[in-house]
């Protein structure tokens, strides 16, 4: 950029002289009060066209590496060069906004990601300076400014910073609106600097930090429309299948069943082989009937505008009781409202769940249970007491990748619990900013 020796100069001094100085008859003052507002001017143009420099080196940046990894690593790079310092770090709060970890550092002129698994090679204790970023509170709005030995750093930090000679470091939040995504820490291993350096450097650093927080909110966003882009556009498959299924295959078992049932009521004495495989084509023509049905409901969206999850799973299981003779009880407490994405996915699970333990589990019983959680979310099981299977057979089923999926999306814990004669549970837990998707199976 070029932008850093302009900071040198006229950019020792205090800020604008009061308006008493100018006023005074003394020449001194007059002369010290014009330096001053000079180099107040100077400041204000070095600021200005740092900025615009900034937002074309970000501009650039964009075109050339339209990824975001890229991006920062373009950044990092160029923060470090151009302000003459030793390493930039990019610290991002993960989705859960409860933690903050090391993303991205620059160091002597190397690269260090997560992706290449470089940051594990750091001696920089960057976790418990992680922590400390998400600790410090006064630091998620405003730059901080730390020498070596600073006071206010962990024990561990002071001392790596002693240990290789690192003169100080300026912590910049990455801010877009009122949120905070992360942090940019610039740090330098020359002497102490002098005010004038330490200005341009902060100035540097939080002219490109407001970049870099536009660049991954904007990222982030296309990430989420994609996403649901990709999410509708399954809906709308499983919808396009689920039509084809019952007005193709559902249907046509249908009619075939109508028939061949007319045809037996029409028939008349015919030797017992010829009545078994007629009974048998009919008993054939009703079971596929009633998969086809199911395989429908399954496809089909299961929550309604409005309705429950509770409305929804006595339905679903209403509707599943039709086709077995197994008895399924329900036990429902009051469950609150998650909203409809979230519900879908609920209801889908138990709607699985549920299919699975009628189709594979040769159960006498099943059982299907809800219940709150701390009155925000929400926890599911589906038990039947059939055959289980065991510990080490896969998971490849689609109804069990299904239920997984689904799990993974609204970000809820799924455990299934079985094992060979001992039947199978499965069991959702659903809570805002819950830990990712688990899938255990128990002995």
């Amino acid at each position: 950029m070029g932008i850093v020796k302009e900071q040198q100069t006229g950019c020792e001094h205090g800020d604008v002289p009061p308006p008493a100085e100018l006023s005074s008859s003394d020449p001194e003052v007059l002369r010290g009060a014009i330096r001053r507002e000079h180099d107040a001017y100077r400041r204000a143009q070095c600021l200005a066209s740092m900025q615009a420099e900034v937002v074309q080196l970000a501009l650039d940046l964009l075109i050339r590496e339209p990824d975001i990894e890229g991006f920062f690593a373009g950044l990092t790079k160029n923060m470090v060069e151009e302000s003459e310092s030793h390493a930039c770090g990019v610290w991002l709060i993960d989705e859960s906004g409860d933690r903050c970890s090391l993303w991205m550092a620059y160091i002597s002129g190397r690269l260090y990601t997560s992706a290449n698994d470089g940051l594990h090679s750091l001696p920089f204790p960057h976790e418990r300076f992680g922590a400390y970023l998400f600790a410090n509170k006064p630091g998620w709005q405003e730059t901080m400014e730390y020498v070596a030995d600073d006071p206010r750093l962990p024990p561990e930090i002071r001392a790596f910073q002693v240990k290789h000679q690192v003169a100080g470091h300026v912590v910049t939040p990455l801010v877009i609106g009122n949120r905070t995504l992360g942090w940019f820490k610039l740090s330098t291993c020359d002497g102490p600097d002098c005010e004038a350096s330490r200005w341009w450097r902060r100035m540097l650093t939080e002219a490109i930090a407001r970049q870099a927080a536009l660049a991954l909110h904007f990222t982030r966003l296309v990430e989420q429309r994609r996403l649901e882009e990709r999410r509708k556009a399954i809906l709308e498959e499983r919808n396009r299948l689920a039509r084809d299924i019952h007005d193709n295959l559902a249907q046509g078992f249908g009619a075939i069943l109508m028939q061949l049932q007319a045809a037996q009521r029409e028939m008349g004495v015919v030797s017992p082989a010829v009545q078994g495989k007629l009974e048998t084509a009919i008993d054939l023509a009703r079971t596929h009937l009633v998969e086809a049905r199911r395989s429908v409901g399954a496809l089909r969206p299961n929550v309604g505008n409005g309705e429950a999850i509770s409305t929804s799973l006595k339905r679903i299981a209403d509707l599943v009781q039709r086709t077995t003779p197994v008895p399924i009880d329900i036990d429902l407490d009051e469950l609150p409202r998650v909203g409809d994405a979230i519900e879908r996915e609920i209801v889908g699970i138990a709607q699985e769940a549920l299919t699975n333990a009628v189709r594979h589990a040769r159960a006498r019983r099943i059982t299907v249970r809800a219940s709150a959680v701390r009155s925000i979310g929400v926890r599911l099981s589906v038990a039947d007491d059939g055959r289980g299977f065991a510990r080490d057979r896969s998971f490849g089923g689609f109804g069990m990748t299904s239920m997984h999926e689904r799990a993974e999306r609204i970000g809820a814990s799924l455990t299934i619990v079985t094992a060979p004669r001992g039947g199978t549970e499965v069991v959702l837990a659903w809570e805002p900013e819950l830990l990712p998707t688990q899938v255990h199976v128990a002995s």
